[in-house]
Parts: structure tokens; C-alpha cells; sequence
């Protein structure tokens, strides 16, 4: 699986082995109707997109590899009729799995969705709901147009935006990496202390799952962190 993940295809074995072991793992099911994608995209930064299965639509967040392998399993699960883009580090393929499919993608205008031809711009800084159980949340900081995705008030697509740090168990956010402005990032996390999750699943970084209590005590807590290094 590491193997098929991986985005420059760097990891080699000194023995032979079934590829189709690791092909065939993906999309894997993370819970509920949501899934990992696999295959990440070296344009993408070898950054995680995930696939949400649903009855009516089924929902791509950020761009995998377009590998016919992982294509072909997505078709049979039902394809894509949209793909919300968190920012404009992670879109790859977005123009592919768009023709391929006719699917509608999200994205915000200050990460120049208008120049990329994307249907559905997002402006400004409130939320905008996509339908009944998306919701898009504006979170300029990482890039000036970066967005989060919130799905059934549980799961939290937070693509550069917010991830979970093993060493400090607790959440975390990247300061190498705040393209456009810190200051502006710890103000968009404040405002996802507005909202219940129990899943933070990022593009970069380690997802994590908890109670909608101890996420927003750990979300406090990756602020009052953030302020000490502003």
C-alpha cells in the first residue's frame, strides 16, 4: 500500500510481490462512507485526498493520481459528481477526474478559481453550504483562499489547515508552511471553534478521531500554541 501510495514512486522491495495487494486496497474505508484515496500525486506534494461515498452523489476532496487503477475502482463505487478543493497546493488531477466524470468542482476565488475554470467559486470568508451535509469553511492562512470541508458535523477535511501531532497529542498546525499569513490562520481556527467534529482529516499531517468535547479542548489548545509562536 505504501508502495502504490507513494507520489514519486520512491519505496522499492528486494523481494517480488504482488502489487494488485496494494492496488486493490484502495480507496480505503476510514469510516462511515468516507475513504482514503491512496495514489497521491507528486504535483499535490504527496498530499491525502479522500473519496465520500454517498447514495445520492459521491464527493472527492482534493486530487489523487488520475492512475487508471484507482479511476477504475472509483467508477465502480460510482464515480464523481463533485470535487471540493481545500487549496490550490493540492489539485493535481482536478482537471482530469473533472472531464472524466463531469464533476463539479469547489473552490475558493482567492486561490484562483476563476483562472482555473472551476464551476462553483466560494467567496469571501462566511461559510457556504453545499448541500444538506457539506458545508465549506473559509480558512485563509495556509494560502489566502485555503478551505476546510465539514461533512455530517463529524468529518473535518482540513487539507494544510489543521492535522494532528503524534509527539504533542494534540492538534496541530504548520508554521514552516503559512504561505499567507499566521496571524490569519490562527484567526480561521478560532472560528472553527464554532463547529462540532470528530474526525480531523488533512491533506498533509496525521488525521485523528475523537469526541466533538475533547477535539474542541484540543483545538484550544492548538491555539493558545499557535499565539506563543506569532
Amino acid at each position: 500500500m505504501a508502495l502504490v501510495a507513494c507520489p514519486t514512486g520512491s519505496i522499492g522491495s528486494n523481494e517480488s510481490h504482488d502489487a494488485h495487494l496494494g492496488i486493490d486496497a484502495f480507496p480505503l474505508l476510514i469510516s462511515d462512507d468516507v475513504y482514503y484515496c491512496g495514489f497521491t500525486a507528486e504535483e499535490s506534494f504527496g498530499g491525502w485526498s479522500y473519496l465520500i461515498k454517498r447514495e445520492a452523489s459521491n464527493v472527492l476532496i482534493d486530487s489523487p493520481r488520475f492512475a487508471s487503477q484507482l479511476v477504475k475502482r472509483i467508477t465502480e463505487m460510482g464515480g464523481v459528481e463533485t470535487m471540493l478543493l481545500t487549496h490550490k497546493d493540492d489539485i493535481a488531477a482536478h482537471n482530469e477526474f473533472h472531464e472524466k466524470f463531469d464533476a463539479v468542482r469547489v473552490m475558493h476565488e482567492r486561490d484562483g478559481a476563476v483562472r482555473l475554470g472551476i464551476e462553483t467559486v466560494v467567496e469571501g470568508d462566511a461559510e457556504v453550504v453545499i448541500d444538506d451535509d457539506l458545508l465549506a469553511i473559509p480558512t485563509p492562512g495556509h494560502t489566502r483562499g485555503h478551505v476546510v470541508f465539514l461533512y455530517k458535523n463529524k468529518f473535518l477535511f482540513t487539507g494544510d489547515h489543521l492535522a494532528w501531532s503524534p509527539a504533542r497529542e494534540t492538534l496541530t498546525a504548520f508554521r514552516s508552511v503559512a504561505w499567507y499569513s499566521w496571524p490569519e490562520q490562527i484567526r480561521s481556527m478560532e472560528k472553527l471553534l464554532n463547529y462540532d467534529f470528530e474526525w480531523v482529516l488533512p491533506g498533509h499531517g496525521d488525521l485523528h478521531h475523537d469526541t466533538p468535547q475533547n477535539m474542541k479542548q484540543h483545538l484550544e489548545r492548538c491555539i493558545a500554541w499557535m499565539k506563543t509562536r506569532n
